[in-house]
């Protein structure tokens, strides 16, 4: 996780770059146990001989694969905010899968603040645009606009 930062300055980052992850790789393994886990065999994920005779050419993560690693990335990537108790997922306004993500693709996420608005003196909702690069690929995995909900122990200002 990177450095911590008052809220006020947080807030101030509206429409900047707030935080690029480190590389995470999403091998066969990963694949194959997200796949148990959510019970979506499909072969295009987890069968290399039929899946090589695809557009894909090879095994590919699955879409929610790659969303769901936004955690992970985000407690990379982003700073700690001085105070908060506790974040929320609150959602997604967009998600968009643009590319495929071949099975032993790195991938990193990018974090650019849209808006923090206070919800009420101890919650603020936040909105973030990210985006998954997959190392030597041009087109992001995905993109999408997500929604964070920062729960503070005393009231805050912005």
């Amino acid at each position: 996780m990177a450095n911590s930062i008052d809220l006020k300055d947080y807030a101030a980052r509206k429409g900047q770059a707030v935080g690029t992850s480190r590389w995470f790789e999403l091998d066969q393994k990963r694949i194959n146990e997200f796949a148990e886990v959510t019970e979506d065999r499909q072969f295009i994920h987890v069968d290399p001989e039929k899946a090589a005779k695809t557009p894909f050419r090879g095994t590919i993560a699955h879409g929610f694969l790659t969303l769901s690693m936004l955690l992970p990335m985000a407690v990379d990537a982003l700073p700690a905010i001085n105070g908060r108790i506790m974040s929320v997922n609150y959602g997604f306004d967009k998600i968009r899968f643009v590319t495929p993500v071949p099975s032993g693709s790195k991938v990193r996420g990018h974090f650019k603040l849209i808006d923090v608005t206070q919800r009420n003196p101890k919650e603020f909702l936040t909105r973030s645009e990210v985006s998954v690069e997959i190392e030597g690929i041009e087109k992001p995995a995905l993109i999408a606009e997500w929604l964070g909900i920062a729960h503070f122990a005393e009231p805050m200002e912005i």
